[in-house]
């Protein structure tokens, strides 16, 4: 058995104790303050305290005050307001919830034991959930009033409880609880929050930790936002979070807590300290509850503590002595755990036995009593008062840490269990046991049958349930699938002439788009919805202009003046400001694309976002974010700035990305393109545009932009629309290659394909493999090797079962060509080589594969073999392995252009 002593002499040990040298002056302090809060009140004794503690540091006396208060409830029982609903009703209901929960997992895996699922989690959160879908959660009324609906991010694992409500409300049928993560055939469930797998029903996904707290985070910030521009009322909402203890330890969890402190926002999380994640105790020798208390009241959050339930209101009332306080001090959390695990006998002997005081409070319970003490989390009334209280307050977010039991109410099968979280299945007597000890009218053949329980329409407990969610406007989770209504694009020769008709100019294709967006924005219908968002470095992408075109958005406006107030480009913030700066947070700055994105569901309101970034801190950095806002039908453009491994210079390894786009094409719905010229650009926007706010298409759009500056050549003649085609399905031949296939000679033949900042390279190749070796090279630019790969599989698919089957896009474009085909971009060969099934002839790839450098753009192209030389020596090569040339054509060009030097390691080697 373990000896709690040892424990409280290292806890003691790492705190000095001091010895109290004047007990009489001590008690009479203590007098003089019960005086004043028994006759003036706490607001008093509290400014009287804090006034002491700032003249104590005016004399020198420094405070020892930690922010972590005594392990008890932060509201004290006399100040609980009465409680609003039907106890009775409400614990019959919670009882069915908590039973279709389990049953819904236990069937699901004795039919399928490789299904899983959580019994434990929500077995520990009900309550949290039901105080909040009975008296708290206000739906989006039927006729969308404006500035109505909460917006709750539900804790992931406890799904199943959120399933099982749904079922009795009539959203879901029993048919749907029996398909429980099973989603294939028939109406399935999915097994945490997926809006792309319930699209009528899940707002958030929240099923990757952490995840849901910055995203509740920057949904807050977004709501305000839009309240501050003019573009939505947003005050009567509030945006709740309920997220684990073990959750918190994620980066992203946390990461963002001083943002809403900072701006006054009013979104609440609720933890729900169970104390336990999958392998064991959150802090098994300390407390996460203190853990948290101290991190969220140092971000400045507002910290509401409901610990232990009204069983221990008598107890603490009876304790003068502060011995359950000083009990509580000296017991950690991997102790609560086995308290929670065992029973009253086991309690009284362990817990209350320490000392004579603690025994002496639990001499007239019984040990059923001492069993029946429950944890805050469990407390109905507590949990109202805190939420209560959390809705009152103003001007800064608040945290409400609820202690809760993991598995609360499955005995000892999985109550406060280790292994509680892996626990799916429960045997016939703890079956029995649960449906006993929450009272469920269920006979044991039902148990036995794992049979859902749901109460007559007409009884007292459907009917309060109803008549709850009327009074709060409805039900939820629900979600929006499409706007009211989708924008008007405004036509590309508004905002995208000057890439057209380029005619030769030099810029970059970032300034390209900076200019597309600074005319976008100046739009009277779309312009107001359109919302650029940087991670610190919009200098970096020329886009210092849009400061005093449309300001830096901040709550506070410009407290101060700017030091550069006098320039053109001075740093402006205002309260409607529509730049979302986020300083250096890739993390944060998605989460506020992600808000945006998914505007037109949340808030029926489309929006337009841009968030603009280097490249290599996207997918590489923030890949789950960008997950989940695929998972939540997000719609925006992702701009990765300063693209390509090669084309970013001197910023060396860890910028210099060529991998953005491999990820890119993983993620079902997003399209992902990489233009070398403005006029591509221009299509690509045009066309997102178009099929994300006008059409109101789930999906999002990825697109590379370089810091070169080269000519940009202005939409080739001919065939506008084929061009534009070409653009947008992958690629197109440029006027060039067009021209050489019309003047086709009986000599050697090859196609150059070339994407982004490369296409210069390919383009320069062309040049060199005529005028040096009299061979015809066509260049196409390639636009998307991952819409060409959707564009091929589903060709395969077609053909594959029987369809009527078609050509691949690639394959019809090349298969008027002839010769080998060359492939070069500044991205893994991984990239090119995802179209290397549909391409029609001998097929050579060359990429950026290896760890970046420091250098110039020329010798990074020679060191990646990407650059005009590598790719004419990769024509000539598939040439003389296709037997068009002769093997010394080959040669010569390999002594002209690398002459005696060795070939050495190549790039990728370690």
């Amino acid at each position: 058995m373990t000896d709690l002593s040892s424990g409280s002499e290292q806890l003691q040990s790492m705190n000095v104790e001091r010895v109290d040298t004047d007990p009489q002056e001590t008690a009479e302090w203590l007098e003089a303050l019960d005086a004043v809060v028994a006759h003036v009140g706490r607001e008093r004794a509290q400014f009287l305290f804090d006034r002491l503690a700032s003249h104590a540091l005016s004399l020198g006396v420094e405070s020892t005050r930690t922010s972590v208060t005594p392990y008890r409830n932060t509201i004290p029982a006399d100040q609980q307001p009465r409680y609003p609903g039907n106890l009775e009703l409400e614990e019959r209901l919670a009882g069915a919830l908590r039973w279709n929960a389990l049953a819904m997992v236990v069937r699901a895996n004795q039919a399928y034991g490789e299904l899983g699922g959580h019994i434990a989690s929500y077995a520990s959160a009900a309550d949290l959930f039901e105080v909040g879908f009975n008296h708290f959660f206000r739906a989006r009324t039927p006729d969308g009033e404006p500035g109505t609906g909460d917006l709750v991010y539900f804790q992931p694992h406890s799904s199943p409880g959120i399933y099982a409500r749904a079922y009795l409300e009539g959203f879901l049928s029993e048919e749907h609880l029996r398909h429980y993560r099973r989603e294939i055939a028939g109406p399935g469930l999915c097994s945490y929050p997926h809006p792309w797998l319930m699209p009528d029903f899940w707002q958030f996904p929240t099923g990757s930790m952490g995840i849901g707290p910055i995203n509740a985070i920057y949904q807050a910030r977004f709501m305000r936002y839009l309240a501050n521009r003019g573009l939505a009322q947003t005050a009567g909402r509030k945006v709740w979070g309920f997220f684990g203890d073990g959750e918190m330890d994620e980066p992203e969890s946390t990461g963002a807590l001083s943002l809403a402190a900072r701006e006054g926002l009013d979104n609440l999380f609720v933890i729900n300290c169970n104390l336990q994640r999958l392998d064991g105790p959150v802090r098994s020798n300390g407390r996460i509850i203190d853990e948290l208390e101290a991190h969220f009241a140092g971000a400045g959050w507002n910290v509401i503590k409901v610990v232990w339930g009204s069983d221990w209101d008598a107890l603490f009332s009876r304790d003068r002595s502060g011995a359950l306080l000083r009990a509580f001090a000296h017991t950690v959390d991997g102790q609560f755990q086995t308290f929670s695990a065992n029973d009253g006998a086991y309690n009284r002997e362990r817990f209350f036995g320490q000392n004579p005081e603690l025994a002496a409070l639990a001499a007239q319970l019984s040990d059923d009593d001492i069993d029946r003490l429950r944890r805050g989390g469990h407390d109905v009334r507590k949990l109202h008062a805190a939420y209560a209280k959390a809705l009152a307050h103003r001007g800064q977010p608040t945290v409400i840490l609820a202690k809760t039991m993991k598995g609360f109410g499955m005995g000892a099968s999985g109550q406060g269990r280790m292994t509680t979280h892996q626990q799916k299945k429960l045997g016939f007597d703890d079956l029995k046991a649960f449906r006993d000890r929450f009272r469920l009218p269920l006979s044991d053949e039902d148990v036995e049958q794992l049979k859902f329980y749901k109460p007559a329409e007409d009884s007292p407990e459907m009917q309060y349930l109803h008549a709850r969610r009327a009074a709060l406007g409805g039900y939820l989770p629900r979600r929006r699938r499409v706007a009211s209504a989708g924008l008007i694009v405004p036509p590309v020769t508004s905002w995208g002439q000057f890439a057209l008709d380029s005619n030769g100019r030099e810029m970059s294709t970032t300034m390209a788009l900076v200019r597309m967006l600074t005319a976008l924005l100046k739009d009277a219908q779309v312009g107001p919805r359109v919302v650029p968002i940087v991670a610190d470095e919009a200098r970096t992408f020329g886009m210092a202009n849009m400061f005093r075109q449309v300001g830096i958005y901040s709550p506070l406006g410009q407290l101060y003046e700017p030091e550069d107030l006098g320039s053109m480009l001075y740093y402006r913030e205002d309260t409607q400001g529509q730049i979302l700066e986020e300083g250096i947070s890739e993390a944060g700055a998605v989460s506020s694309w992600i808000a945006a994105a998914t505007s037109y569901s949340v808030h029926d309101l489309p929006m337009l976002p841009f968030y603009i970034y280097y490249s290599m801190f996207g997918f590489q950095r923030i890949g789950d974010l960008i997950w989940a806002a695929a998972d939540q039908r997000a719609r925006g453009f992702l701009i990765g700035a300063t693209s390509g491994k090669t084309t970013l210079g001197g910023e060396g390894l860890q910028h210099q990305d060529g991998s953005s786009h491999l990820a890119a094409s993983t993620i079902p719905n997003c399209r992902a393109y990489d233009p070398a010229f403005a006029y591509e650009l221009a299509a690509i926007v045009d066309e997102g545009m178009r099929e994300m706010v006008e059409a109101q298409r789930d999906m999002f759009y990825y697109v590379t932009v370089m810091n070169e500056n080269y000519a940009q050549p202005s939409v080739p003649g001919g065939d506008p629309a084929a061009t534009r085609a070409g653009i947008l399905k992958g690629i197109y031949p440029l006027a060039a290659a067009q021209a050489q296939q019309a003047q086709r000679e009986a000599r050697a033949q090859v196609q150059l394909l070339g994407a982004g900042a490369i296409l210069g390279e390919v383009i320069a190749a062309q040049q060199i493999l005529k005028g040096d070796w009299e061979i015809d090279a066509a260049v196409w630019s390639v636009t998307s090797f991952s819409e060409l790969q959707r564009d091929g599989m589903a060709a395969e698919r077609l053909a594959r079962l029987g369809d009527t089957p078609y050509a691949p896009y690639v394959t019809r474009a090349l298969a008027a060509s002839q010769g080998p085909v060359i492939a070069a971009t500044d991205y893994v060969r991984a990239v090119p080589e995802l179209i290397r099934a549909y391409v029609p002839r001998r097929y050579v790839t060359l990429g950026t594969d290896g760890f970046g450098r420091s250098d110039t753009r020329q010798a990074l192209r020679e060191f990646f073999e990407v650059d005009r030389k590598a790719i004419v020596l990769a024509a000539l090569q598939a040439l003389a392995d296709d037997g068009a040339i002769e093997a010394r054509v080959l040669n010569a060009a390999r002594n002209k252009y690398r002459g005696d030097a060795p070939a050495g390691a190549a790039p990728w080697q370690c």
